[in-house]
């Protein structure tokens, strides 16, 4: 879980994912309040198979950091004792749309396949790896050409959360041209959004697919863009937001769950109880009909 504020939010997700067979790394980014890394420990302290990433980083929107804090995690939990299988990553506004036992059903019929979206790089997201990037406060584009990486595929491009096998996880660390292409990648553009799916595309590679991934694109994340909503009638993807947009993604309002819940996807992004807190209750008592198996587990927005 990668988290930088809303002590709340952090509260409500980790709930509704906790489950005692599960283990759960909290990375929190150093440049938030000292409040809230002591309110996190706290809530983690509570919890036998939860704990804080021992190494920190400063995320910078759109910078490297983002991807090292994955990394950090993942070092942690390849050397924790829990016998673990899958890999996922979460932020601090993402909630599930599956119980625990649905998502461990979806990936058991993987059968040891990763679940990351990859798509070809369109040309305009090509200047993200094609130059350095300085990272300052912000990540600042420079006029100087980097080398080609030394992959043989093209890079691809898709979404920063993604299921990978344990088996990923590690070849990760252990393959040398993979950490040479990290190394590589540390002063793009959100290599975040290229680096995992662009290795989810290499021959070889632990449940790797080198082809477009049309049948497991849609367990991935449930996101409204604003680009892409609009009047269904006239070809848009999906409604408009009924919340508000933030980095052009929809932060879910009530009126946005009805379609949040027809999603095939685990999980869904982005809500915040500040922004609509009844959103994020009903999703609440979605979950746990779910969990508990009550048939037709709906959502009523507005009745008491």
């Amino acid at each position: 879980m990668i988290i930088h504020q809303s002590i709340e939010m952090f509260e409500r997700l980790l709930r509704s994912i906790d489950t005692p067979q599960n283990i759960y790394c909290i990375h929190v980014d150093r440049k938030s309040p000292s409040q809230f890394h002591a309110a996190v420990r706290a809530i983690a302290s509570c919890i036998l198979n939860v704990f804080v990433a021992a190494k920190l980083e400063w995320v910078t929107y759109a910078g490297w950091s983002r991807v090292q804090a994955d990394l950090n995690c993942m070092k942690e939990l390849l050397e924790s004792p829990v016998p673990w299988r899958y890999f996922i990553n979460v932020c601090g506004q993402d909630f599930p749309l599956k119980t625990n036992r649905e998502i461990v059903r979806s990936l058991r019929a993987l059968n040891g396949f990763n679940v990351i979206e990859s798509d070809p790089a369109p040309g305009f997201k090509k200047k993200r790896w094609q130059y350095h990037h300085d990272t300052l406060d912000q990540v600042v584009l420079t006029a100087q050409l980097k080398d080609q990486p030394n992959i043989s595929p093209s890079i691809f491009v898709g979404s920063a959360y993604f299921m990978a096998s344990r088996e990923f996880v590690g070849y990760v660390f252990d393959s040398a041209k993979i950490q040479a292409f990290l190394k590589w990648s540390e002063d793009t553009y959100s290599p975040d959004e290229h680096v995992w799916v662009t290795l989810h595309r290499m021959p070889n590679v632990p449940g790797s697919i080198p082809y477009t991934q049309s049948a497991t694109r849609t367990l991935g994340r449930a996101v409204k863009w604003s680009f892409e909503a609009g009047d269904v009638a006239r070809g848009a993807l999906y409604p408009p937001c009924t919340g508000r947009y933030r980095h052009l993604v929809c932060v879910y309002g009530a009126g946005d769950l009805h379609w949040v819940v027809c999603q095939r996807c685990f999980f869904a992004n982005k809500f915040d109880p500040n922004m609509d807190n009844t959103a994020v209750q009903c999703m609440e008592e979605y979950l746990r009909n779910r969990t508990l198996g009550k048939t037709g587990a709906g959502l009523e927005v507005g009745t008491e």
